[in-house]
């Protein structure tokens, strides 16, 4: 018979093997450092010749989503191994230029990065309630030189957003391609936006929160409003579904009180959604969270997608990893790569496997640092290298 004192060993073993088992994380953006009290909102992509790209927001004055805050990056050509110095993208003086969300034109080589703008002594809640002179409005920023520089954004609010809206973001995380079907090539990017509702119970009512998205098809220079999916939908990601139609999956955040991620299909390139259905495995304290395809089914591989959030229904904290086989229908894998404070999130899936996680993170907050995390294939899956 094993006595108390043994199994109180094995365990507290075990718990020890388990921290170590955790990949390692470095600290790109640190709260406090370069004339920013806190860097917010990542975004992680990939570039046409392998360089990444990893965005944030630079908020001088704190947390709050306004106020001074500028548009960040830093780049690296090495697979994340090593990092440029930091880049203002777009600083509008006291304003608040942020929420990066792009997206990779395969077939150009170019970056569009979609933005959103306000005035920087406008809360977030007089634009929703309506009570503020000015609003949220929609930009466009690219690259052609795989984000080693960006172009001045342009203001594309008139083709994107509704009159009648008040809040609206970009993502924030990531935009996608359209790889199969009759819109391949279509460049999709999701967003959200809050609008007027007699039943709502945003900000006390009457407004309601919505997630739609934005496409373009002719390689960025127009751009047109998709369907929205409603109510109580906001901050969301979008993936393809590999059924060969190009069909797409949009994964929300909800404001339902379920404690769950919710989702919702598009047969038609994101003119159109259906109504949105609570995700009973994604688990959520009510935030933004990461989704990518990882793979294509081919002979070599079957059909992947990843799924990355804060798994936990009372805080954010608990940054958990999962994997699905069936597009998004179940979530078998799992795996958590951080249990401590931790928020937003964004990621990027290498040539040769590796994964890598960018996201809010801290010891006593989550919003301490922007931290970066290499996940292999046999970390996550149990196989490769």
């Amino acid at each position: 018979m094993i006595n108390k004192t043994v199994l109180i060993l094995i365990f507290l073993g075990a718990t020890r093997a388990l921290s170590q088992d955790i990949p390692p994380t470095r600290a790109l953006f640190i709260a406090g450092e370069d004339g920013y009290k806190s860097y917010r909102i990542p975004s992680l992509i990939r570039a046409k010749n392998g360089a990444l790209i990893a965005f944030c927001e630079g908020r001088r004055e704190g947390a709050g989503d306004a106020g001074d805050i500028d548009l960040l990056m830093k780049r690296s050509t090495d697979n994340g191994k090593t990092w440029g110095p930091q880049t203002v993208v777009w600083d509008d003086g006291a304003n608040t230029c942020g929420n990066p969300c792009p997206v990779l034109d395969e077939q150009t080589g170019e970056i569009l990065l979609l933005l959103t703008h306000n005035r920087g002594d406008t809360p977030e809640k007089d634009i929703i309630t309506k009570k503020s002179e000015s609003t949220r409005t929609v930009w466009l920023s690219r690259s052609s030189d795989n984000g080693v520089t960006w172009a001045k954004p342009v203001d594309i609010t008139q083709t994107t957003k509704k009159p009648e809206w008040g809040w609206y973001a970009t993502g924030p995380g990531v935009g996608i391609q359209i790889q199969n079907g009759p819109r391949k090539g279509r460049l999709v990017i999701p967003c959200d936006f809050s609008y007027d509702d007699p039943n709502g119970k945003v900000r006390n009512g009457p407004f309601e929160y919505g997630a739609h998205a934005i496409y373009s098809d002719d390689h960025g220079k127009t751009w047109q409003l998709g369907g929205t999916i409603t109510p109580k939908m906001n901050e969301c990601q979008v993936v393809e579904v590999a059924d060969g139609n190009g069909t797409l999956l949009m994964n929300m955040r909800s404001y339902f009180g379920r404690g769950r991620r919710a989702q919702s299909l598009s047969y038609d390139g994101g003119v159109s959604w259906t109504a949105p259905e609570d995700i009973p495995e994604l688990v959520e304290p009510v935030c933004q969270a990461s989704i990518i395809r990882y793979h294509w089914p081919d002979a070599k591989s079957r059909s992947t997608m990843l799924f990355l959030n804060p798994a936990s229904s009372s805080k954010r904290h608990n940054l958990t990893l999962r994997a699905s086989f069936d597009e998004g229908k179940n979530w078998r894998v799992l795996r958590t790569i951080y249990p401590g404070p931790s928020a937003y999130s964004s990621m990027v899936a290498l040539p040769h496997g590796n994964i890598l996680c960018l996201f809010e993170a801290g010891k006593t907050g989550a919003y301490e640092q922007i931290v970066l995390q290499t996940i292999t294939p046999k970390w996550i899956f149990g196989y490769g290298k």
